[in-house]
């Protein structure tokens, strides 16, 4: 049996592109990778939101969906594979795979994500 990902093991993360966000929707990490593969570096998203690097017909859903989860701390979408497109820093939108996970400690929730290019 596998061990769970969890928050932490993204943030250590070196291969794959990663990102975290707050409670708040606004991130606190980018790795590398990530900087490597969609041309984003951590100066133009550290502290922004996460709908930065969505495209505008998926923003108002994930807004919706991340509200609800912050209300009902239900999720029906981590820890599992989701096929979702992600913008570029040039603009350009790609497929990609999200791999999400959240943990709350101390009374605030924060989530990590691998989003590795679709093949």
């Amino acid at each position: 049996m596998s061990k769970p990902i969890t928050v932490a093991a993204i943030l250590h993360e070196q291969k794959l592109p990663a990102v975290a966000i707050d409670d708040k929707g606004l991130f606190f990490f980018i790795n590398g990778a990530f900087e490597k593969e969609y041309g984003w570096k951590k100066e133009d998203l550290i502290g922004k939101v996460i709908t930065t690097i969505m495209p505008g017909h998926i923003r108002d859903a994930h807004n919706f969906g991340f509200s609800r989860f912050l209300t009902t701390e239900i999720s029906k979408i981590q820890g599992k594979p989701l096929p979702l497109p992600v913008c570029c820093k040039d603009g350009t939108v790609v497929s990609a795979t999200h791999f999400i996970v959240g943990e709350k400690k101390k009374g605030k929730w924060r989530f990590a994500a691998t989003i590795t290019p679709s093949e």
